[in-house]
């Protein structure tokens, strides 16, 4: 599926989308002439990985699958899930029985959030050919209309199936943190507050900025226990 491109937001020159390491370099190179900290947090380590997803169904599938559960959990799970469907069509999945998809590692609520997921991309109701050409708040909005999409889940698809530049995911605790250490704030920065700054600093950017606060957070984390978890939807 081809990734489709953005216009320009809100006033602001938009940077082509983030669909390859070279789109990545030139998006990076202007959010540091931007804000020099960010450079800063590349220079220590955080330059961040590409991490494409495919769209549609799978891209979808996959962040859903990876959230609130380890990395090597979620990578194990998502192997047995692409085994068992190759290649992972809604209308497939849908046909699948219970044991089939517990074999597969996912639980209860995984079933019923992916199993809503594949019924609106099958009937229709969720688009996602036409999610890339749409206003970033009105795919959000389509995204989050399914249950079990929440709008980390959108924001999270936004930025990585369809590469787009200046979405960023503020409740993510994650990011919270590494904005926290990067920033030297005294404590957390809460949703809102999170927002504000990223649309100060980094608009048009945020996607990128985005990706370096989470390369940073692992450096910064790195070895630690209890560290806050990565992409757990508030729905």
């Amino acid at each position: 599926m081809k990734r489709p491109r953005f216009e320009s937001c809100r006033g602001y020159p938009m940077p082509r989308i983030i669909d390859g390491e070279t789109a990545l370099d030139h998006a990076l190179s202007g959010l540091i002439a931007a804000d020099p900290l960010i450079g800063e947090l590349v220079e220590a380590g955080a330059r961040p990985p590409l991490r494409l997803r495919d769209p549609g169904f799978s891209g979808l599938a996959g962040i859903i699958v990876a959230q609130q559960v380890s990395v090597a959990s979620a990578n194990a799970i998502w192997a047995r899930v692409t085994a068992r469907f190759d290649p992972l069509e809604p209308l497939a999945f849908l046909a699948a029985s219970d044991a089939d998809l517990r074999a597969c590692g996912l639980s209860l609520p995984k079933m019923r959030g992916l199993r809503a997921v594949a019924l609106a991309i099958a009937e229709g109701r969720l688009p996602t050919e036409a999610l890339g050409a749409m206003a970033p708040d009105e795919a959000i909005a389509a995204l989050t209309a399914v249950k079990g999409i929440g709008p980390w889940t959108a924001e999270i698809y936004l930025l990585f199936c369809l590469g787009h530049p200046d979405i960023f995911p503020a409740g993510d605790l994650a990011l919270q943190e590494a904005a926290r250490l990067a920033l030297a704030l005294d404590e957390r920065p809460r949703e809102k507050e999170l927002r504000a700054i990223a649309e100060e600093r980094w608009q048009p950017f945020r996607g990128v900025a985005a990706r370096v606060l989470w390369a940073y957070y692992r450096i910064a984390r790195h070895g630690r226990e209890g560290a806050p978890v990565l992409g757990a939807d508030a729905t």
